[in-house]
């Protein structure tokens, strides 16, 4: 039997429970009520029967038949009700419906009431049948003299309570029925809202969400259409770097404005790309949509940092390659020519121009071999420099550079450095000046690592200063651009540093760009000042 089959009959089983319940006690309530209401009738009429004059004077003479008969036939003809019996102080009775019985003791117990003691809603079998009778004592003055008992038929009683039975069956049918067809209704709206699936289907769809959810590389971000977070897995976090609570509204968070961007526009987004701390992500986002009706978003996140990573060091090799293939091809021709002069025998022009070719060779690698000792820094200024010179361009170490120890995170070096140069570089070759240069300053502080980079450049224009890091931002023409100053101002703020712009650039230089990374050198025990 389908579920929601057995929620129906529960339910409408319930229903029946409760209805019955329901029934059978109101049933027993309007049984004991009016039987307490007849008790109470019958009691006022014995009271005022027993407030007579004549009545009492009878009871006290103990006077059988004659007016007391008279007062019994007139008040039961007159309340309609089944008895109305006068006894004296021995429960001998002085009047009755039935004459025979006058002068014979009462069937039922008259103990209470001549005691002084009101009887009321006693069902009671006597000479006339089952009744429902109350009785009460005749005084006379301070003395009990007799006692009045009045009932009424039982089936007067039942009569009345099998018409409130009748009644309160017919609402309770009703309320059975009212409730049968709320089940009902629930029971169609659980089908539509589970789409018709058993509760196994559903635990097993749970678990098959919360296994992709979790178990994809990627991160998975999904909001509603008032932009709270629906749903958002582990992976999203980490890139993200936030927790992302289910009903935290998207605008609260503390994401890239780019993420905010993808939500908002309404329309899929492809390959979007963001800085999230100090990672690249590669955001795409759909809106979900059911019966014309907006449901939300879902974002996935993609990190490229590594890409980017592997992309930067395989163009830094493809800079030094290039710088060796075009030395190699220099070293050839300075070979050639040495060796053209031996074999002319111009040995005195041979050993010179071989002098000249040394002193020159370590005249061009000398300024890195004092300054900058660590090899990371060196092979990265090494690489930027051959492709300088590439483009046609000069990178040169700036005089006060001076960096005596080891690099402790050269991914945080090399993405902000790396990112300061190429855009110098980039700057220098658009620029008017010639020759176009770069200058790269490096200077230890303790654990601190500055770096300051100049080029000769045309400088920063006035309205891109203030938005220069945000993400998108580019003077290059061509597109996938305007992270690069992003992500180096994010890895350095990630280790409690800084990227700014110091200078936007004037007639003689371009921009200087300034950096502070706290505790990227592993300075060795100082030896001296």
């Amino acid at each position: 039997m389908r579920f929601t089959r057995q929620v129906l009959l529960l339910q409408i089983g319930v229903v029946v429970l409760v209805v019955g319940l329901g029934v059978a006690l109101v049933s027993s309530l309007l049984r004991t009520t009016l039987s307490r209401q007849y008790g109470e009738r019958a009691l006022a009429i014995a009271k005022s029967v027993a407030a007579d004059p004549v009545v009492v004077a009878g009871a006290a003479a103990r006077q059988r038949g004659g007016p007391l008969e008279e007062r019994v036939q007139a008040v039961t003809k007159a309340t309609d009700v089944l008895f109305v019996v006068i006894t004296d102080d021995h429960a001998i009775r002085l009047a009755h419906p039935t004459p025979h019985e006058i002068g014979q003791r009462v069937s039922t117990s008259a103990e209470e009431a001549l005691a002084g003691k009101d009887v009321v809603s006693a069902v009671q079998l006597g000479t006339l049948g089952v009744s429902v009778r109350s009785k009460t004592p005749i005084w006379q003055g301070s003395r009990v003299v007799g006692e009045v008992s009045v009932g009424f038929d039982i089936t007067d009683l039942t009569g009345a309570f099998n018409d409130l039975l009748a009644l309160t069956l017919v609402f309770g049918g009703g309320a059975l029925l009212l409730g049968a067809g709320a089940s009902a209704l629930l029971n169609r709206r659980l089908r539509r809202v589970t789409h018709g699936l058993e509760p196994h289907e559903l635990t097993e769809l749970l678990y098959e969400h919360e296994a992709v959810l979790h178990g994809i590389g990627e991160g998975v971000l999904a909001v509603d259409a008032e932009h709270r977070v629906t749903v958002g897995n582990d992976e999203a976090e980490r890139l993200l770097g936030t927790p992302l609570p289910v009903g935290a509204p998207l605008e609260e968070l503390d994401l890239s404005p780019r993420v905010h961007k993808a939500v908002a526009e309404g329309r899929p987004v492809d390959n979007l790309l963001a800085v999230a701390g100090n990672r690249v992500l590669v955001i795409n986002s759909r809106a979900v949509q059911r019966d014309e009706r907006a449901l939300g978003t879902v974002l996935t996140f993609r990190d490229r940092t590594d890409l980017d990573t592997l992309t930067r060091e395989l163009d830094g090799i493809r800079s030094l390659s290039d710088g060796l293939r075009a030395q190699r091809h220099e070293f050839a021709n300075r070979l050639h020519t040495l060796s053209g002069l031996l074999q002319l025998g111009h040995h005195a022009e041979a050993e010179e121009y071989l002098q000249t070719l040394t002193e020159t060779t370590a005249s061009h690698a000398e300024p890195l071999d004092d300054r900058v000792t660590d090899p990371y820094l060196q092979a990265l200024l090494v690489a930027k420099t051959e492709q300088a010179q590439e483009k046609g361009m000069e990178l040169r170490l700036a005089d006060d550079a001076w960096v005596p120890a080891s690099v402790t995170d050269p991914i945080a070096a090399g993405t902000v450095i790396g990112n300061l140069v190429d855009n110098a570089l980039h700057a220098a070759r658009m620029g008017p000046r010639r020759p176009a240069w770069v200058e790269v300053g490096l200077l230890a502080d303790d654990s601190a690592l500055h770096v300051s980079v100049v080029d000769s450049g045309p400088g920063i224009d006035a309205a891109l200063r203030e938005s220069l890091f945000d993400e998108g931002v580019s003077t290059k023409l061509s597109p996938g651009h305007g992270l690069g100053l992003a992500l180096a101002r994010q890895a350095a703020r990630a280790r409690d540093g800084d990227v700014w712009l110091a200078d936007p650039g004037g007639a003689t230089t371009g921009a200087l760009f300034v950096a502070k990374l706290p505790g990227l050198l592993d300075r060795p025990e100082e030896t001296d000042a």
